[in-house]
């Protein structure tokens, strides 16, 4: 390796190891793994995979493809011996600004997964220039900046194919990027993103602003383009359509060449619709299948084998619906085809519930993909459950043999061997490296319960993650916490059914007991990370009620000492590889019934954490694992919570009225300390929101929180061998949950690759 690494460094600078810089061997690094992974590219026989999200947020790729490759090691101690230091390089490299969340975070550990598993699968999506945007606190409000992040040296590389796509009346051509994903000791698959030429991002003007009817200009700008005005709205159409448009072009460019005549496209490929932002390549695959002379019944039969379609939400709003006449003016083309899909549609059924044109002329987007998939799978047990009982009730009447469960999944090598190496390590002396392959060996860790020794590395290594985590957020904003206090840490995206607000009024009751004399069983400092979406207020006044309470607390000396809340800037997947390890309470609060699975949770478990929850998403398949003594739930059921819906009878201000903890916590939100700290309009509007609407049920669940945290608190400062005994249960437990048994899955049930 060590002369790989030269020979790349003497092209790219004509300098050896010992006097490159830190660039320079990034760049040469960057090149010889995209070298070693083309070695990995095989051909393709059978079906293959085109996986169409709006999101894949990949992190950082350097080190995962060191790791990958299985030449992280040797690298590492190359560059140790040159007296450079493989930490400083990796924080050269720009993450990628091509997702948020879970959703983007999950097609990222699929794409990783499939590699890994040797499936042919190829990811499709755009080529965003600034992400969703780089958070900063500005008067302690959130505010959002260009997350610009391309560079000379971006991973995605530039090919000469360009296709046509037309928007609106006008032609335009959307560039691919190809973006090399190496498995674990795999193949080597694509992640196949595309972009406009004439993008300009100095478009952008005051932070995240910019026109929003230059499409030339803006089209790939931005993940989510603000849409609260109809600029923005018809913006996203825009987006979807170039994504799904193009990426359908390559599919069939691609099948052609390896002989598919279109009438045996399902013979060749599998598409993936994940979420409802990519649900118009069905109509758009039918439109193209036309022009090859295929009729429309067969079109739809052959698009109907192809697509399968992944739920990601209970949230009825979150399944995407567009006025008919954003699409007529977007992709009119598309709407002859949906026209008749609704049609054919309404032949099955004459519940209105399930048109695809509904009668006040929406178009609902997850109609479509239901009618016209094969599959049309949830994400978590209890998810897709919900699913079938209430929330999709009508469909799962009409298509039975179409609903199915893929609990979701993680690549444990990334949020394990790569953020928590020391864990790895002690977890590799113990079982051996099979674990790294196959993730049900952590179960044998098991036979390390009662191990003193062990349960005392475990600790250990936990005060060492904890200890670099406070550095790491030292330097980054200049925060000095308690690395012997206990780390309960909620970092997920901002949104009121998470429920970061229950986390704030839990806050505030202990600042407020403390002050009255009664300490807790361990200082605690809570930890978050969460962007809100640039127009959700009730969203960033959450933000902003939190870092007003975290000046509140320590300014006060009587609280400091025992309480510390640190809202983590600009959270991305970097972060969490910061946070994760270091974590001891994983706190998984959502309402349940409103989370559909969750995987911030499955990496907390993984690396060590004991999980704050309700039975809610993932979360129920997690308990029925460790099993109740190792894992800290609370709350109301799904089935309460449906109900209460149902019913309409929850009225927050009669909680308010009848529980002196709960009024004292809220009306706290407006006291003298946080008007000080804070700012009255964001304050009081939050203590509105609780105290007339609280939509996500946050004061029926409080008590039970408060018990339960209570709980876990004094267990992790009375019995900390204990506590680390429950930690090795989760870990050893977490196998499940590794994305490659979901992939495992989906393959055997839906995509059968290959074949």
């Amino acid at each position: 390796m060590n002369k790989e690494l030269n020979r790349k460094l003497m092209t790219f600078c004509g300098k050896p190891l010992e006097a490159a810089s830190d660039e320079e061997i990034y760049t040469a690094l960057l090149n010889l793994v995209q070298e070693l992974g083309q070695k990995n590219v095989k051909p393709v026989t059978g079906r293959k995979l085109y996986y169409i999200s709006a999101e894949f947020l990949i992190g950082k790729l350097l080190s995962n493809n060191l790791i990958n490759l299985g030449i992280y090691d040797d690298v590492r101690e190359i560059l140790k011996e040159a007296g450079k230091n493989l930490s400083d390089i990796e924080e050269l490299e720009p993450e990628p600004s091509l997702g948020n969340g879970g959703l983007g975070r999950l097609a990222a550990c699929f794409l990783d997964s499939l590699a890994t598993l040797d499936l042919p699968g190829d990811g499709i999506g755009l080529r965003y220039h600034c992400g969703l945007f780089r958070q900063s606190f500005q008067n302690d409000v959130q505010s959002e900046a260009p997350d610009f992040w391309l560079t000379d040296n971006s991973p995605a590389e530039k090919t000469d194919i360009v296709y046509p796509v037309q928007l609106a009346g006008k032609e335009y051509s959307a560039r691919l990027y190809k973006l090399k994903v190496t498995g674990y000791n795999g193949r080597t698959n694509s992640l196949n993103l595309f972009d406009l030429d004439t993008v300009d991002e100095s478009l952008i003007a005051d932070g995240i602003s910019f026109d929003k009817t230059d499409i030339e200009k803006n089209l790939t700008l931005f993940l989510y383009p603000d849409d609260s005005d109809e600029a923005g709205r018809l913006l996203r159409i825009y987006q979807q359509y170039l994504m799904v448009s193009a990426g359908a072009q390559l599919i069939l460019s691609e099948c052609e060449a390896r002989g598919c005549d279109f009438h045996n496209l399902a013979d060749y490929a599998a598409i993936q619709i994940n979420d409802t932002h990519p649900s118009m390549v069905i109509p758009e695959l039918i439109r193209l299948l036309g022009e090859k002379g295929i009729d429309f019944e067969e079109a739809v039969q052959i698009v109907t084998d192809t697509c399968a379609y992944t739920n990601h939400t209970i949230l009825a709003e979150a399944l995407e619906k567009w006025p008919r006449h954003f699409l007529d003016q977007v992709v009119p083309q598309l709407m002859p085809v949906i026209e008749k899909l609704d049609a054919l549609a309404r032949t099955r059924t004459d519940d209105e519930s399930c048109a695809i044109i509904d009668n006040w002329q929406v178009v609902h987007m997850a109609n479509m993909d239901i009618h016209f998939t094969h599959s049309t799978n949830g994400v978590a047990a209890l998810h897709t459950q919900i699913l079938k009982d209430s929330e999709l009730a009508n469909f799962y009447r009409l298509y039975p043999e179409k609903f199915n469960n893929k609990t979701n999944g993680i690549t444990f090598r990334r949020w394990l061997l790569e953020c928590n190496p020391a864990l790895a390590g002690e977890i590799e002396t113990l079982i051996g490296p099979g674990f790294k392959q196959n993730a049900d060996e952590l179960e044998k860790l098991l036979d390390f319960t009662e191990d003193e020794q062990v349960l005392k590395q475990l600790t250990d290594i936990k005060k060492a993650n904890k200890k670099a985590l406070a550095d790491w957020l030292y330097h980054k904003q200049g925060v000095t916490i308690n690395p012997d206090a206990m780390f309960a840490i909620q970092s997920k995206r901002l949104h009121e059914y998470k429920r970061q607000q229950l986390n704030l009024l839990f806050l505030i009751h202990q600042y407020l007991e403390i002050k009255a004399g009664h300490t807790p069983a361990v200082p605690l400092v809570s930890i978050f990370g969460a962007k809100a979406a640039p127009a959700y207020t009730i969203a960033k006044d959450i933000i902003h009620a939190l870092i007003a309470l975290s000046k509140v607390v320590a300014a006060d000396p009587q609280a400091a000492p025992w309480l510390q809340i640190v809202f983590v800037e600009n959270y991305n997947v970097t972060a969490a590889e910061k946070m994760i390890p270091a974590c001891d309470l994983s706190e998984q609060i959502s309402l349940a019934s409103k989370e559909a699975s969750g995987t911030g949770n499955m990496k907390f478990m993984l690396n060590g954490a004991l999980t704050l929850g309700t039975m809610d998403g993932a979360n129920v398949e997690i308990a029925e694992r460790v099993g109740n003594d190792h894992i800290y739930i609370f709350g109301q059921s799904s089935k309460q919570v449906i109900d209460r819906y149902a019913k309409g009878d929850y009225c927050s201000h009669d909680w308010y009225e009848s529980d002196p903890n709960i009024r004292r916590a809220i009306d706290f939100l407006c006291g003298p300390e946080m008007l000080k700290a804070g700012h009255e309009e964001n304050l009081s509007r939050l203590r509105n929101e609780l105290l007339h609407k609280d939509w996500f049920q946050t004061l029926p669940d409080f008590n039970a929180y408060l018990v339960r945290k209570g709980q876990a608190m004094a267990d992790y400062a009375h019995s900390p061998q204990e506590w680390s005994r429950k930690a090795l249960v989760n870990i050893a437990k977490a196998g499940f949950f590794s994305s490659d048994r979901t992939i495992a899955e989906y393959n055997r049930d839906i995509w059968h690759l290959g074949k």
